[in-house]
């Protein structure tokens, strides 16, 4: 179901949602101030063309590291490039993924994809300090 859902999803928009996400990398890697974003809005490029078997899940849930000087400093320049993101590409994406899933929302059958449209919605306003891992990778770290 995971293959057949990526393809529909892919074929029906989730390779524009990808290229504006990649389009944002592409900016924010031409300044210095932007490259932790880079990272981030590649890898939800991916989540966004295909995201049917994949969750996205804080960075400090995955590596298990505590609080110390350091990750709070990043912390905060990871909350700052988050403001810069939200104020530029981060709302248009947050906006397209709302009207899709609106839309997928419509019939039955697309209540999956607005669903999966939501998810990416949710993220495109604070996408630092987030990893898109596999769904059984999610679900260990969930317990």
């Amino acid at each position: 179901m995971r293959f057949i859902g990526n393809i529909i999803w892919f074929v029906f928009g989730g390779w524009y949602t990808s290229l504006l996400w990649l389009a944002g990398a592409v900016v924010f890697a031409l300044s210095i101030v932007g490259l932790p974003l880079t990272r981030a809005a590649i890898e939800l490029a991916k989540m966004s063309a295909w995201p049917f078997g994949r969750e996205i899940v804080n960075v400090r849930d995955l590596d298990g590291k505590t609080d110390t000087p350091l990750t709070a400093a990043m912390g905060t320049i990871g909350f700052v490039v988050n403001i810069v993101w939200a104020c530029t590409f981060g709302l248009t994406l947050f906006f397209s993924h709302i009207v899709a899933g609106l839309l997928c929302c419509l019939t039955i059958i697309g209540i999956p994809f607005g669903l999966q449209s939501f998810k990416l919605a949710v993220i495109s306003l604070w996408p630092v300090g987030r990893r898109v891992v596999s769904a059984e990778t999610a679900r260990d770290l969930r317990r």
